[in-house]
């Protein structure tokens, strides 16, 4: 992963900038066909889509590439086109001395860093040259519908030997994660980090370092995330060890996953219970957790001087782990969570669910010292080291800072930054929906209803919409909502902006949003394996 100063960061936006200005003035050359989109001129922010998809569903919503969604792109305004390409096929990953094959973006992982600035336009192809069909979901980006990437929704899965351009505004300042949305891709290693820079950048800082945190099972002794889910909805049986009286949501926590069957060996996660989550950490037990793609016993070293402040972009990638992270000896301030600014607060640690992202600050001392991300209920870490210092000598893989028992400060404390408060106005329309499912059958579900892309929650342009997630479940559930930003405005909360938030086991979670961004909208667990058995349901703008 590549570290910026800040006069790198600053010379790399000019840059980029005079050449999406050159490109622009140059043309594009976008490809179309079924589903895909045509440039609507050089420099515009508006994408004139050739065939636009119409997904299957009940009629008078707004569909995803509707005149309502061209007008919202429109305001967002134009800028320079920034251009990346990327190609998703199989290839060979080191995991410090072990080979394993999976899939990646241009055979990295992660994959590179996509970097524009607030007010540019992102043009970005994606090449699919997988045995399979995929997508790209530019995830906590508030984007045009017809570019959020959910296959059968939003668009047609981009079939192998195909591509798609992507190419949207990208109105607003952050840490954003780029990723597959289609099945289990996202559980092996289609994921890449992406930053929007803010051109009135606030925060003073002398380095950046990316912190992508992820679990890892794919290509490992005979296992894909597409076995484990198999072993998963399999189970039946008892509870295990150090189950005995959770309650699941209807039914006991039972495993029996066959060992060395066809998916690979058992994966299934048994007993691993989290203090922070209030129960079971997840459901797989990974093989490995990585930082920036490298093991504890081979991390990523990142270098600067004592005195720098470094602004640290948190970023979870997993599909099934939430990460304890924190810097030994360091305490960290948080600026940003999940790319909105909250006013600063110092903490010791952080706890990130998937796909959650946090930016800090910190103050480097003098030393070598641990970046440690400990996996919440599966006793196992991922580690990455900050080096201050002359000495080549690496924590050992097992070190545990004592700034993961300390200070904590979870989401619901903090307080959005003045510029993106929301007003204390009620909510016009209010909608409740049920968490509901169990380990003994792995049925995730909203209100006990499997998936179907013809579900649609209604609600209307301009209005204030509450949701109120009540969570019947043993199990923690991070859930995102796509195409917007909300406010935590339940019990207790103080209304931090964020697209995924964390609810706790037989715990509700409250969130307000301004429905200002017209289209189909998935709202989703954002574990993995939550999500493909069916903890998925879709949000539709009434006409």
């Amino acid at each position: 992963m590549h570290t910026y100063t800040r006069r790198t960061l600053l010379s790399a936006s000019v840059t980029a900038a005079a050449s999406g200005l050159l490109t622009a003035c140059t043309g594009a050359d976008l490809r179309s066909g079924p589903g895909s989109a045509q440039g609507a001129g050089p420099g515009s922010g508006l994408v004139d889509v050739v065939h636009p998809f119409v997904p299957k569903g009940p009629k008078g919503y707004v569909n995803p590439s509707d005149p309502e969604v061209l007008a919202a792109e429109r305001r967002r305004g134009s800028g320079p086109v920034r251009r990346y390409r990327f190609t998703a096929r199989e290839t060979s990953f080191d995991l410090a001395g072990k080979t394993v094959r999976t899939w990646a973006y241009s055979d990295r992982i992660p994959g590179e860093l996509v970097r524009v600035t607030a007010g540019d336009i992102l043009d970005f192809t994606l090449v699919n040259r997988l045995p399979v069909g995929t997508t790209m979901h530019s995830h906590g980006v508030r984007l045009r519908c017809d570019m959020d990437g959910v296959p059968g929704l939003t668009q047609q899965t981009i079939k192998p030997g195909s591509e798609f351009n992507y190419r949207f505004v990208v109105s607003h300042p952050g840490t954003y994660l780029l990723h597959s949305h289609e099945g289990m891709q996202l559980d092996r290693g289609l994921y890449a980090p992406l930053v929007v820079d803010d051109p009135k950048e606030p925060l003073s800082y002398d380095k950046e370092w990316v912190v992508v945190l992820d679990d890892w099972v794919d290509g490992l002794d005979g296992s894909t995330p597409d076995g484990v889910l198999t072993q998963l909805q399999k189970v039946k049986g008892p509870v295990p060890k150090g189950m005995h009286g959770m309650d699941m949501g209807g039914g006991h926590a039972g495993h029996s996953a066959p060992h060395g069957s066809s998916h690979g060996p058992d994966r299934i996660l048994r007993g691993g219970l989290s203090r922070m989550l209030q129960g079971m950490g997840g459901n797989v037990d990974y093989p490995y957790y990585l930082i920036n793609g490298r093991v504890p016993h081979a991390p990523s070293v990142f270098r600067a001087r004592r005195g720098d402040r470094i602004r640290i972009r948190f970023i979870n990638a997993g599909a099934d782990t939430a990460f304890r992270v924190a810097l030994g000896g360091h305490e960290m301030t948080v600026t940003h969570s999940d790319g909105y600014p909250v006013e600063h607060r110092t903490t010791d640690a952080l706890v990130l669910g998937m796909a959650e992202r946090y930016d800090v600050v910190v103050t480097a001392k003098d030393g070598v010292f641990p970046l440690v991300a400990l996996a919440e209920g599966k006793d196992a870490r991922a580690l990455a080291v900050l080096n201050t210092g002359k000495s080549k000598d690496l924590p050992a893989p097992s070190v545990y800072p004592d700034e993961l028992d300390g200070r904590f400060l979870p989401a619901h404390q903090l307080v959005p930054a003045k510029s993106v408060a929301f007003s204390d106005n009620k909510p016009d329309r209010e909608i409740q929906i049920k968490l509901t499912g169990n380990m003994k059958w792995y049925n995730w579900s909203f209100d006990r209803r499997p998936y179907s892309v013809e579900q649609r929650h209604p609600i209307r342009q301009g209005e204030r919409v509450r949701i109120t997630f009540l969570n019947h479940t043993g199990m923690w559930h991070p859930l995102h909502l796509h195409g917007h930003t909300f406010a935590i405005t339940g019990p207790n909360a103080r209304g931090a902006r964020k697209d995924t938030a964390i609810v706790l086991p037989h715990d509700r979670l409250v969130v307000d949003f301004y429905a200002d961004n017209p289209g189909l909208w998935m709202l989703h667990c954002h574990n993995q394996y939550h999500s493909e058995s069916g903890m998925m349901t879709n949000l539709g703008y009434l006409k």
